[in-house]
């Protein structure tokens, strides 16, 4: 005789089939959008929240999304500069480099770019690792802040999309280190969120997703009750306008509207040490982090839950 679920068990099940519920609207919304995951941060540092990250873009690609990675290195290519002892230098927050520090930065994150679909791989999903390199996915110019010269450090100029047309189409999930080239084919680091915003528009996706450190936009950063869920780019400009987003948000709000104003449908800013949080943001009610929306898009996240 099969034994009866008791009164607590039961509602823990019911719980579980009101999230999923809950979350097929969005699924059906969503069936087939490609989406940018630019993947930075703590999340790229702790184990148990890479797998975390991982797992959820396995499952994007198993309910029917076309999700494409694209990762940063920063702390890691410190570290391994650190080791060969060389300095690190920035400028207007990028990083200085000269040859031998290109060097180290290609092959770190080669190496990160390894092992990120070595763990996309071990969820029974198809990845494939590039560099933005290959393909020509990502022809750059020479980055110079305020007129320096920072050395190799690339700004994209274009991106050619069919390599990675190719690998979605064949199934597999991309993941892109941000190494560009120049009309020379020199090797040049490219800013992970750059390199994530300009794939974004020549995909023209349906979703770009900031994971990184900061849990969104707050209407007062002392507040943590004043996360905003949703902002048009005619508020976020507003924001802007303000003098409310200071520090490293001031670059990716910017980003954000060139993304939006590009064909992106939305992007979200995620905090990526919260475990699962792009599931968290794209299929329930609220969301955890903040989505720019353009001016006359739909506000998902004000919907109704009565449907």
């Amino acid at each position: 005789m099969e034994q009866e679920l008791n009164a607590s068990e039961m509602y823990r099940y019911l719980d579980k089939a009101g999230v999923l519920i809950e979350a097929l609207p969005y699924i059906q919304r969503f069936q087939g959008a490609t989406i940018i995951v630019k993947y930075g941060g703590s999340a790229m540092v702790d184990h148990e929240l890479k797998k975390s990250v991982i797992k959820d873009v396995a499952l994007l690609k198993l309910i029917g999304f076309r999700p494409i990675i694209v990762h940063g290195g920063g702390k890691d290519i410190t570290n391994w500069l650190q080791k060969v002892g060389k300095q690190s230098e920035f400028v207007n927050g990028f990083r200085v480099t000269d040859e031998e520090t290109m060097m180290v930065a290609e092959m770190v994150l080669n190496r990160i770019n390894k092992g990120l679909v070595s763990m996309m791989e071990k969820t029974g999903v198809k990845s494939c690792g590039v560099s933005g390199k290959d393909g020509t996915i990502l022809r750059v110019s020479r980055k110079k802040p305020d007129g320096n010269d920072i050395g190799y450090v690339g700004e994209v100029r274009s991106v050619d999309t069919t390599l990675l047309n190719t690998l979605l189409d064949a199934g597999f999930v991309p993941v892109i280190c941000p190494v560009g080239s120049d009309d020379g084919y020199y090797s040049y680091n490219v800013n992970a969120d750059d390199a994530a915003c300009a794939i974004a528009k020549a995909m023209k996706a349906q979703k770009l997703v900031f994971l990184s450190d900061i849990k969104g936009v707050y209407e007062d950063p002392d507040d943590p009750e004043s996360l905003i869920s949703e902002m048009t780019v005619a508020e976020t400009r507003e924001f802007i306008r303000s003098g409310h987003a200071g520090g490293g948000m001031l670059p990716k709000l910017n980003s954000c509207i060139d993304a939006i104003n590009a064909g992106v449908q939305r992007v979200h800013i995620l905090d990526g040490r919260i475990p699962h949080s792009q599931l968290l943001e794209f299929f329930t009610n609220k969301g955890i982090g903040t989505a720019i929306i353009g001016d006359t898009e739909q506000r998902f996240y004000e919907k109704s839950n009565n449907d």
